[in-house]
């Protein structure tokens, strides 16, 4: 049977990085995939937040993720443009409800988000706000959540038992990482120069080294939070 699909990443290079070659895999299973872009991206770059200054690049931004959205085979993208990088500024139960909007509308069967122990503002929040709108009430569709990792972000954050990421779910995406890498090149403006984590070198080491936990060669990790059967 297919399933519903729900990604809920925070900024635009998120939804790639974190779990893009177990979207392409989804897709090519029949599975009907949805992507949420939270923040706008971009304007955290400047001391002070300025959508005016920067309309031609945020524009430019997010067309590069509807055409990213369209290269991965997803059926929705729907981008809530909070402030980049600074979503604590937004009163939570506001984005909780713009997520509970999409989750009543989608009714997923599996959610994809960040980890909560991110260092990363934006993605800890979300985090949050998806556990909040996709907690488990009766007759809500949501089986299952998964956490997903993100260079520059996740292994950025000092470790702590509290926050650590642990991956105990694989998904091998040995046929799917070189298409992984071509897609995340339409956000080559995100990306850093190797040794930086977030290059197209690391996003290949680290399809590796998880792929080494478990006998493959290339793996995304991700930490289940949720899994009814």
């Amino acid at each position: 049977m297919n399933k519903k699909i729900l990604i809920v990443a925070a900024h635009p290079d998120d939804e790639v990085l974190g779990c893009g070659g177990t979207i392409l895999k989804h897709v090519a299973d029949g599975d009907s995939v949805h992507i949420v872009i939270m923040a706008e991206g971009i304007t955290s770059r400047d001391s002070v937040r300025d959508i005016v200054k920067n309309t031609s690049v945020l524009d430019k931004l997010h067309s590069q993720s509807h055409l990213v959205a369209k290269r991965l085979g997803a059926q929705s993208l729907t981008m809530f443009r909070f402030p980049d990088n600074r979503m604590d500024s937004v009163n939570l139960l506001d984005i909780i409800k713009k997520i509970e909007q999409v989750v009543d509308s989608v009714k997923p069967d599996i959610i994809y988000t960040h980890h909560g122990g991110d260092i990363n503002i934006d993605h800890q929040i979300t985090n949050k706000a998806v556990i909040t709108a996709s907690r488990a009430l009766p007759g809500k569709s949501v089986k299952q959540i998964l956490f997903f990792e993100t260079l520059s972000s996740t292994d950025y954050q000092l470790i702590d038992i509290n926050n650590v990421f642990v991956p105990n779910w694989f998904v091998d995406i040995e046929n799917e990482i070189d298409n992984k890498i071509e897609i995340l090149k339409i956000y080559n403006s995100e990306m850093r120069e190797y040794p930086h984590s977030r290059s197209y070198e690391g996003v290949k080491l680290l399809a590796q080294y998880r792929g080494l936990a478990v006998g493959h060669k290339y793996v995304e990790a991700f930490s289940l939070g949720r899994n009814i059967l």
